[in-house]
């Protein structure tokens, strides 16, 4: 069965549960990784957990929102190996894998509803990933990540 990490801050918890539900609906099991009040919570301490179970591949896929999506992007990708792609419409959302091969999925709760938040999911869970001149350009980032972590390691 197929799993998909989610997590989101207090501005997201509506669109995950909803998320969750479409998800369950089509046999997928979430590890949901709060959080699950509304009360004001720190962003990074949710993305940081499903970033983490993708990036040591845990988890195949994520999903993560916060307000705009901005600041939930901004930490995973802060993960070797992470690609999370922010979308806010259904073409970015199939572009994200089929160019970019996200392996989290990012979305703004304050700038995404419910049916269009739906859509972009199926989008990006259907989508299929080309590879060829886009698997290079995704070589040139892995470049990158090597090159960090192996400075890092001489410090």
């Amino acid at each position: 069965m197929e799993r998909i990490a989610i997590a989101n801050d207090h501005t997201g918890r509506e669109l995950k549960e909803d998320i969750k539900d479409f998800l369950r609906e089509k046999g997928i099991e979430v590890v949901d990784l709060g959080t699950n009040g509304n009360e004001s919570v720190d962003y990074p301490d949710y993305g940081i957990p499903v970033a983490e179970k993708v990036s040591s591949l845990e988890i195949e896929k994520g999903i993560l929102i916060c307000g705009t999506g901005i600041g939930m992007s901004i930490v995973a990708n802060k993960f070797p190996h992470i690609r999370a792609a922010l979308a806010s419409d259904v073409y970015s959302a199939r572009m994200a894998k089929i160019h970019n091969n996200a392996n989290i999925l990012v979305i703004g709760g304050r700038v995404v509803g419910k049916g269009l938040a739906r859509e972009m999911v199926q989008v990006w869970l259907e989508a299929r990933f080309e590879g060829g001149r886009h698997q290079r350009r995704l070589d040139k980032i892995s470049e990158i990540e090597k090159r960090f972590w192996k400075d890092q390691a001489k410090r």
